[in-house]
């Protein structure tokens, strides 16, 4: 029997799958080499520092004259970077297409304390260089008939807790 053709893919799934190619290979490329069982949230950094080269963000540095401004008036040396917001969607990516490869959670170095320091610290240095404060986006609470529906009252204080970031709010 031939093998069927494989499902056309969702858009995210076909990034998750070229992101994780792409991490594959600089792994492979590293020096030297690292094999994915010895990678960790330092080689993650060092992936994330290595990308900035290909970004389109411009981030000021703290000398240039445009810094802190949201729109500057004209060019600067600044370097472009990747923008965080990429960079935390790449992440997030990585984080399932590790575990998907058979990765344990508690081993995942996508999900390590040092790369969400990492991202913590781009996200809010951008903000600073192009003086735009970073604010969270604060989540809808979800509609009362998913409660309604036969929800357990103990599944719903899960629900709460992560939509509102805290127990019974």
């Amino acid at each position: 029997v031939a093998p069927k053709p494989p499902a056309q893919l969702s858009r995210y799934e076909a990034q998750k799958r070229r992101d994780w190619n792409t991490f594959l290979q600089y792994l492979r490329n590293h020096k030297p080499p690292l094999t994915l069982a010895r990678c960790s949230g330092a080689h993650v950094i060092e992936f994330l520092r290595y990308l900035d080269q290909f970004g389109k963000t411009k981030v000021h540095a703290v000398g240039c004259a445009f810094y802190g401004q949201p729109s500057p008036p004209g060019p600067c040396p600044c370097p472009l970077r990747q923008a965080w917001g990429s960079l935390d969607a790449l992440i997030g990516r990585l984080r399932a297409a590790y575990e998907e490869s058979g990765g344990a959670p508690e081993s995942n170095p996508f999900a390590a304390r040092a790369v969400r320091i990492y991202l913590r610290e781009v996200r809010d240095s951008h903000a600073k260089a192009r003086g735009i404060p970073h604010e969270k986006k604060k989540r809808k609470r979800a509609p009362q008939a998913a409660e309604a529906s036969g929800s357990s009252a103990g599944a719903g204080a899960v629900f709460d807790r992560d939509v509102e970031g805290s127990a019974g709010v």
